[in-house]
């Protein structure tokens, strides 16, 4: 395999978690009697411009199909933080009814429906139809279509272009950013949310990886990736969601209004001093996801053979990364909770588990809930604060296995 980004050839292996399906593809009760298809989970750094990355073993257009699972809506918190960017950007970029706004993988509108509040014109480009469709239902514009250079050609060009967890999700991501530059405006501006590898590594979020994540980037290697498209970084932000992520600002590289920003320069020393521009800082990462495999089971045999009944909340793709990795089945977790309707009544890929609505809590009263989704563990407590009736204990396996009492 050759790096997606430079082409140099690969031969240092970041982490193997084995084989796993799809991490969306959720099964109706029907399929859990039918094969399923796994593909290698085996991730590669490149030595040469240190390009976290997948090989394309399941294309992009299998994995975002019309039967999306992923709706960003369920979560509050995210919608709070969409809505405090729409405001904080809308000021900063002086944006208004004579803008354009252009979302790549806008999902089902959770971020343009606040720029719609604000009468400033919005376009989304998604190409999952179900979400789509309840973007449109909200009133808001959407393409239907994976975005790439093909595609810019086509579209107006925006004042802003944003993209959040979108930037990982691409298999040609030259040809994405690309795209961008086609479709930005002289004095535009974009940007560009993805989780920050550093914090990967430190924090050991090694669930963060599945299939439909084909990179896993730092600043040092996005800003290479931007100005080989003819792209500056004049900006950037650290972010605490999903366990610590990167807001990047990028415009044209001739636009000399955008004065770089001294955040640039100082996470890029964050970054070496940390060892992400040397190639040793990427191994040993398979022990530590080793050691949160062997705590989890060791967590959940214990409580099987103490007779405890434990539940998961989320059925996120990451937990999926981690029972599928640590072999879970449903007679270790007996079900998991989750808000999405679309979800609810399928079940977990390989692990089998049913996924059921949160009134199951009540009517089985478990004695542990494992939060899936590490990253909104204080909404999700919050939510199920009523389970500490029954000293009902919550636990989160990563960065490590940890019993919150």
């Amino acid at each position: 395999m050759n790096c997606r980004f430079c082409k140099t050839l690969l031969s240092n292996i970041f982490v193997e978690l084995i084989n796993a399906p799809a991490s969306n593809s959720y099964l109706t009760k029907e399929q859990l009697d039918e094969p399923e298809t796994f593909y290698p989970l085996k991730i590669y750094v490149c030595e040469k411009c240190k390009l976290v990355q997948i090989d394309e073993y399941k294309k992009s257009d299998d994995i975002f199909d019309k039967d999306y699972a992923y709706f960003s809506s369920f979560s509050t918190s995210w919608l709070a933080h969409a809505k405090n960017y729409v405001e904080m950007i809308s000021n900063k970029l002086l944006l208004d009814e004579n803008s354009l706004v252009t979302e790549i993988a806008s999902n089902d509108g959770y971020l343009l429906q606040y720029f719609k509040e604000k009468d400033i014109p919005s376009l989304g480009i998604e190409p999952t139809a179900n979400t789509a469709k309840v973007a449109k239902e909200k009133g808001i514009e959407v393409i239907e279509d994976f975005f790439g250079s093909s595609l810019a050609h086509d579209l107006k060009k925006s004042d802003l272009i944003l993209g959040n967890n979108v930037l990982a999700h691409v298999p040609d991501i030259n040809d994405f950013v690309q795209g961008l530059k086609i479709v930005l405006k002289d004095n535009g501006t974009i940007t560009m949310e993805f989780p920050h590898l550093l914090n990967i590594i430190k924090e050991n979020q090694f669930d963060t990886i599945y299939h439909e994540h084909f990179s896993y980037l730092s600043f040092y290697t996005v800003k290479q990736i931007f100005e080989a498209q003819g792209l500056k970084l004049y900006d950037v932000e650290k972010l605490t969601t999903h366990g610590g992520s990167l807001r990047i600002y990028a415009t044209h590289s001739e636009n000399n209004a955008m004065n770089i920003s001294t955040n640039v320069n100082q996470l890029l020393e964050e970054e070496k001093e940390f060892g992400l521009f040397d190639i040793d800082i990427y191994s040993g990462f398979q022990e530590k996801a080793n050691k949160v495999k062997y705590d989890l089971l060791d967590f959940l045999l214990q409580a099987k053979k103490e007779n405890k009944k434990v539940i998961a909340y989320g059925a996120a793709a990451k937990g999926n990364t981690l029972l599928n990795y640590a072999g879970v089945k449903n007679d270790l977790i007996e079900f998991v909770v989750d808000k999405s309707p679309y979800k609810q009544g399928k079940y977990l890929p390989a692990s089998h588990i049913p996924i059921v609505d949160e009134l199951e809590i009540g009517k089985n009263k478990p004695d542990y809930i494992l939060i899936l989704p590490w990253n909104i563990k204080d909404e999700v407590m919050s939510q199920l604060r009523y389970v500490k009736d029954w000293d009902c204990k919550f636990v989160v396996a990563v960065p490590r296995l940890e019993i919150i009492k």
